[in-house]
This record gives C-alpha cells, sequence and structure tokens, in this order.
C-alpha cells in the first residue's frame, strides 16, 4: 500500500521502491482498500529488500512494528513508522479490511506530510 500511495503522491518527479524483509505475496485487501481510491496495486509484487540498487536511495521508511526491520542505508535519511501489520490478526472480512484501511490512511497521512 505505501508504495501505491507515494507513487500516486509523488508521481515520476521520485523513484519509490518498496521492499521488506520477508517478502510474500500482495494481500487481496490491500488491493480492494486501495482500489476505493482509484490506485490500482494489483500489478505489484513483494520483492526483498535485497532486490533495491542502494544508490540513489535518499529517504527509507520502514513501517515494521512486530516484524523484523530490515537495515537502512548508511547514507539515507531514515524514517521509522512503526504501524501493525493490518494483516495479522484474524476475524471477519469486514474487521480486517478496517484494519487495511486504517493502516492505508495513516500511511497517506504521513506521506502527506514529508517534503520530498
Amino acid at each position: 500500500m505505501a508504495e501505491g500511495l507515494a507513487r500516486a503522491r509523488f508521481g515520476p518527479r521520485l523513484l519509490v521502491q518498496s521492499a521488506g524483509s520477508v517478502p510474500s505475496v500482495v494481500n487481496p485487501l490491500a488491493v480492494a482498500v486501495m482500489a476505493e481510491l482509484d490506485i490500482d496495486i494489483s500489478r505489484q509484487w513483494s520483492k526483498h529488500v535485497d532486490t533495491i540498487e542502494p544508490a540513489g536511495v535518499g529517504t527509507v521508511v520502514t513501517l515494521c512494528a512486530d516484524e523484523v526491520c530490515p537495515a537502512v542505508l548508511a547514507d539515507a535519511t531514515a524514517l521509522h513508522w512503526a504501524l501493525p501489520d493490518p494483516a495479522g490478526g484474524s476475524g471477519p472480512e469486514a474487521d480486517r479490511l478496517v484494519r487495511f484501511r486504517r493502516t492505508r490512511d495513516e500511511i497517506a497521512r504521513r506521506l502527506a506530510q514529508l517534503d520530498l
């Protein structure tokens, strides 16, 4: 979601790359809540942080709260937004969608405050 939100916010003026320490799949609920904002992340895929070329990375935002955070590049500005993983937990789909929307909206709020 963060990649899709950042691409929508900053457009082509910033190279946006997203990766994690334990990549898996893009959660269908993430795709659904992003579609509510007319942002299509259905073609995104989960990547490992080792696939990111460090040259030219100016800012790294980590979103991990309970999971392992990837190492931050020494020359990059590091921002840590400890947000709970919306995929964590169980319950009815309606409750899980609420968690995804809450995380989506918090990421969007924080991106809006960045001066990049």
